[in-house]
């Protein structure tokens, strides 16, 4: 990425930051940066905010195993390996893009009891692509401490200055 990294906290910073005055930032720009540096830590900024989450989750005591995956995003094969790579755990890309709505039908299907119980629904998952980290602990970990400086820089920018 070549140190390119983008907090995209256009309106703040939710979960788990959880900072109303944090603003967007793009930082690490020099001479040599490329359209093609922006475009990538726009993605990686995807998997970063990911990664907040699950390690959010994981000071909580939930271990997460895999990450399952739906949505426009997953057609993006970097995308989906970079956050394997980040995250440390695999990928799991849904054969069908759109699950939250296959979701929504299968709970309506419940309700109606067209399903039984949810056991009636497990075989209806099914798995289009795996991605496995590739990346050593040491370099995820390198990414991940610098996103994080980055998130640092942009945490507070808009709250009204003391004493002005």
């Amino acid at each position: 990425n070549d140190n390119v990294y983008l907090v995209p906290a256009f309106t703040g910073l939710g979960a788990p930051h959880w900072d109303m005055y944090a603003r967007g930032l793009l930082i690490g720009i020099e001479r040599a940066t490329t359209r093609a540096h922006l475009a990538r830590a726009t993605l990686e900024s995807i998997a970063y905010q990911t990664r907040d989450l699950i390690e959010a989750m994981r000071a909580a005591g939930q271990a997460i195993g895999v990450l399952r995956v739906d949505g426009g995003g997953t057609v993006n094969r970097f995308l989906m390996q970079f956050q394997a790579d980040v995250a440390g755990i695999p990928v799991e890309v849904a054969a069908i893009p759109e699950t939250t709505a296959l979701g929504a039908a299968f709970l309506a299907g419940l309700a109606t009891g067209v399903w039984r119980s949810s056991d009636d629904l497990h075989g209806h998952r099914t798995v289009a692509a795996r991605y496995e980290p590739r990346t050593s602990v040491d370099e995820r970990d390198n990414l991940y401490a610098r996103w994080l400086r980055a998130v640092e820089r942009a945490r507070g920018w808009a709250a009204p200055a003391s004493g002005v």
